[in-house]
């Protein structure tokens, strides 16, 4: 199981940052084969040790890196969400937050779907990846259900179902569009847009 980061002054965790960043340029460029500590520690500028003494292995450096992009998407979405007085405006936010994430180019998203790969081969990492996915949906939906709540959504279905099949909407465009990236994403945006709207109102 990844071990969280250790560190307690700020310049340890400053550190910390720079080879969790340095691991997903690394992955996205090299892919995770290539993605050494020696080459992820030269990037960083810090000692092959440290890399051992934060984090242990190369999995659980992966599993780190993944799990701090998740970290920072969900606190973007939520705030966008929390702010939105609309069913319109909900949409709006979950759109902006997904071509955000479209517009950094593919380095996030080779790197989530190079440890989907590695998740087949290894259980640690398999575990750790669902673990990822269930509190991401579990933050989407109590950021929906908060909004029911107050009466801006009409969800059709459980909070939970609903945020998992947004992100299976997000997961088969983000595909596509790895696999294509010429083919033009924009009328599947519109549909997935249309089926959301029908779920939140």
């Amino acid at each position: 199981m990844a071990t969280e980061l250790a560190p307690a002054r700020e310049p340890d965790r400053e550190k910390a940052t720079r080879i969790v960043e340095a691991m997903r340029a690394s992955v996205a460029e090299r892919g995770i084969a290539g993605s050494t500590f020696d080459q992820v520690a030269r990037a960083a500028g810090v000692s092959r040790g440290l890399l051992h003494y934060y984090f242990g292995s190369k999995e659980q450096l992966l599993v780190e890196a993944v799990r701090r992009e998740c970290d920072v998407r969900d606190e973007l979405l939520e705030s966008a969400i929390a702010g939105a007085g609309s069913v319109e405006q909900v949409l709006d936010a979950m759109v902006r937050s997904f071509e955000d994430f479209l517009g950094e180019g593919p380095a996030t998203a080779v790197m989530l779907h190079e440890m989907l790969t590695l998740a087949q081969r290894n259980p640690e990492i398999a575990y750790e990846l669902a673990e990822l996915g269930r509190r991401t949906r579990s933050h989407l939906a109590d950021a929906m259900r908060a909004k029911s709540d107050a009466g801006v959504l009409a969800l059709r279905d459980d909070p939970e179902s609903v945020a998992a099949f947004l992100f299976v909407l997000a997961d088969g465009i983000l595909v596509r569009r790895l696999s294509e990236p010429e083919f033009d994403i924009r009328p599947l945006m519109d549909k997935a847009v249309e089926a959301a709207r029908a779920l939140l109102s």
